[in-house]
C-alpha cells in the first residue's frame, strides 16, 4: 500500500505541475489578447489619424516581448528548483555507491600519478615508439608555445616577453619523477595552469614520455646509442 500511495502521489505531482504549466500558458494568451484588444479601444476613443500605422507596431512589440512557446519552454533548467522532489532539486544527485560510466578511477597511478603519497617514479603503461610519437605530436600543440619545441623554455610565449619556463634540462627537473610532471599537467604549477580538460589521462603520460626523450637526447653519450645505429653516426662524422 506504501508503494501505491507513494505512486499516486508522485503521478498526482506529476500531472498538476504539468496542469500548472499549461494553465499558465492559457492565462498569458488571454492576457496578451486582452492588452491588444484595450490599446486598441484607447485608440479608437482618441481617434487618432495615425492609430493604424501605431496600433500594429505597438501589437508586435508586446507580443514578441511576451511571447512563450519555444522560447520558454515547460522544462527544468540545469540547478532549478522544483516542486516534483521533496528536496525542491530538479537535478538529482547520484545515488549511494554508484560512479558514472567511464569515471571509475581505479587505477590510482594511471589517473593521479601517485604511488602512496608520493610522485611514481615509473609509467603506469609500457612506452612504446607509437606513445612517443603521440607525446611528440601532443607536446608541439600544448607545451612548445612556452617550453619551446626543445623543451629549453624558449617558447614563442616567453619570447614575446611573458614568463620564461624552467629548462627541461635543468638537474632539478632532468631527476624529478615522473609523477611530478603529471602533477603538473593536471593541476598546474606557479604560472603555468593546469590541462585537465584539455589533455587526457593516457596523452599527459605519452607527454611526460617525450619529455624523458628530449632530456636524454640532451645528455645522451655513443654509449646510449644501439650498436645497430652507431656506425651511421660514426660514418657521418668521418664524412664531414
Amino acid at each position: 500500500m506504501k508503494n501505491s500511495r507513494t505512486f499516486f502521489t508522485t503521478e498526482t505531482r506529476r500531472t498538476r505541475g504539468f496542469t500548472e504549466n499549461l494553465d499558465a500558458s492559457v492565462h498569458l494568451r488571454v492576457l496578451r489578447v486582452s492588452v491588444v484588444k484595450l490599446c486598441a479601444q484607447i485608440f479608437s476613443i482618441f481617434n487618432l489619424r495615425s492609430s493604424r500605422r501605431i496600433l500594429p507596431l505597438f501589437a508586435l512589440t508586446l507580443t514578441a516581448g511576451c511571447r512563450q512557446d519555444m522560447h520558454d519552454q515547460p522544462k527544468y533548467e540545469p540547478l532549478e528548483e522544483s516542486p516534483f522532489f521533496e528536496d525542491g532539486r530538479s537535478a538529482r544527485p547520484l545515488l549511494p555507491e554508484t560512479v558514472p560510466r567511464g569515471y571509475l578511477r581505479e587505477d590510482a597511478h594511471l589517473y593521479t600519478g601517485k604511488a602512496g603519497n608520493a610522485d611514481a617514479e615509473t609509467f603506469p603503461f609500457p612506452i612504446t615508439g607509437e606513445v612517443l610519437e603521440r607525446g611528440q605530436e601532443r607536446f608541439n600543440i600544448f607545451c612548445s608555445v612556452c617550453h619551446g619545441r626543445l623543451g629549453d623554455g624558449e617558447g614563442m610565449i616567453a619570447r614575446r616577453g611573458f614568463r620564461r619556463p624552467p629548462s627541461y634540462h635543468i638537474d632539478r627537473l632532468r631527476q624529478a619523477p615522473v609523477g611530478h610532471f603529471f602533477d603538473v599537467i593536471t593541476n598546474g604549477f606557479g604560472a603555468m595552469p593546469d590541462h585537465a580538460t584539455q589533455i587526457p589521462v593516457r596523452d599527459r603520460w605519452a607527454i611526460i614520455a617525450y619529455i624523458r626523450a628530449l632530456q636524454r637526447s640532451q645528455h645522451a653519450t655513443l654509449d646510449d646509442v644501439p650498436l645497430q645505429e652507431r656506425d651511421k653516426l660514426t660514418a657521418g662524422g668521418q664524412q664531414r
